[in-house]
């Protein structure tokens, strides 16, 4: 908005306003007497259109763009704890208990032990918000001694963490809060209170699915992969719990009988043949082109809430592959042993199955 204000016009704009009569020529009392202040005017016009920005939704960031959409009721998600399952085995195969507060480390991750699921399987929590707490399996260290535990191990992810929410993903919920008001059980009521709900990604709501006063809503996880029944559990408790379905006794108003369901995975397996750069071998590019293939599918499942149904295209896997460096050519590209592009149902999300390069 101030581009224009810049030290070299405003500068001139003052001398312009000193008669002609007055030596106005650069080293003369009067310019001398001007520049700095012009050159103040000048850095004040910057800082002002920095503000001005920032006053805005669409161009306001970080602690400005929360202070703003909050205006709204519409407060910056704060990154979440990863849960867990873990085993605990006294000695071979039989599981123990252990008790509720223990602490376990895996590669400088610390977890807590914080309720019990069954004889032997407890609930972990990551002491550390974000999705660092998603990414360790394996064998647990105890922090502290524990009587008679010979081994540990973290297995099932429950409820993805969840790192703070981005500004870009703050801004695309105002402007969803903003121009889809949410009220008395639509759409957009069903979809604002779950994805709110720690370890939701997104939610695709399927109204009046089995007959009147009926709605499903599918959830996909925080970690873009299909949700635990723990997680798919506990919506369902928040939303409608089972036992008193329609009653109102969750976040559903009184007549709405709510199914929450999550995800379901479909394995893509590719084949493909590629020229490669004299000295780059199919081992060299294995690696990367199943990482240029998860990062294309990851795409995908991102934007699963809204489209009726995923493609995934077979140009656009040859493009990503194409991308990897030593890769020349590709043909002959094969998603699940078919050379069509595979079209998923409304409630599928793909993942990375098997890949074979032919070189």
């Amino acid at each position: 908005m101030y581009e224009g204000q810049t030290y070299e016009v405003i500068l001139q704009r003052m001398l312009d306003r000193v008669s002609n009569d007055v030596d106005k020529r650069p080293g003369s009392v009067i310019w001398d007497a001007l520049a700095p202040a012009a050159a103040e005017l000048a850095q004040m016009y910057i800082e002002l259109d920095v503000n001005y920005n920032l006053s805005y939704a669409d161009t306001a960031t970080g602690d400005d763009l929360t202070r703003k959409t909050s205006e709204f009721g519409v407060n910056r998600e704060p990154a979440t704890k990863a849960r867990r399952k873990g085993l605990f085995y006294a000695s071979g195969d039989v599981l123990m208990d252990i008790p509720a507060g223990s602490r376990f480390s895996i590669n400088d991750v610390n977890y807590t032990a914080v309720s019990k699921i069954t004889t032997g399987q407890w609930t972990l929590e990551c002491e550390t918000a974000g999705t660092i707490g998603n990414q360790e399996f394996g064998a647990l260290l105890p922090i502290d001694y524990i009587n008679g535990l010979a081994r540990a191990e973290i297995t099932d992810l429950l409820v993805p963490g969840e790192n703070e929410e981005t500004d870009d993903a703050l801004r695309a919920r105002y402007y969803e809060a903003v121009n889809e008001p949410a009220f008395g059980g639509n759409v957009s009521d069903y979809e604002q209170f779950i994805n709110a709900i720690d370890g939701v990604g997104a939610t695709k709501v399927f109204p009046v699915w089995n007959g009147g006063g009926t709605v499903k809503c599918t959830i996909i996880g925080a970690d873009w992969n299909p949700p635990s029944t723990a997680l798919i559990n506990d919506v369902q408790t928040k939303v409608d719990p089972v036992v008193n379905s329609g009653k109102g006794y969750g976040t559903a108003p009184i007549g709405h009988r709510v199914t929450i369901t999550g995800v379901t995975d479909q394995p893509i397996n590719v084949s493909t043949t590629v020229a490669l750069e004299a000295g780059t071998t199919v081992g060299q590019v294995q690696g990367p082109i199943e990482d240029a293939i998860s990062a294309y599918l990851l795409g995908l499942r991102q934007s699963w809430a809204t489209q009726e149904q995923i493609i995934v295209r077979v140009a656009l896997i040859e493009a990503a592959i194409l991308n990897v460096s030593g890769v020349i050519d590709i043909t002959n590209t094969m998603l699940n042993g078919s050379s069509a592009n595979i079209t998923l149902g409304a409630e599928e999300i793909p993942s990375l199955g098997t890949v074979a390069i032919n070189g």
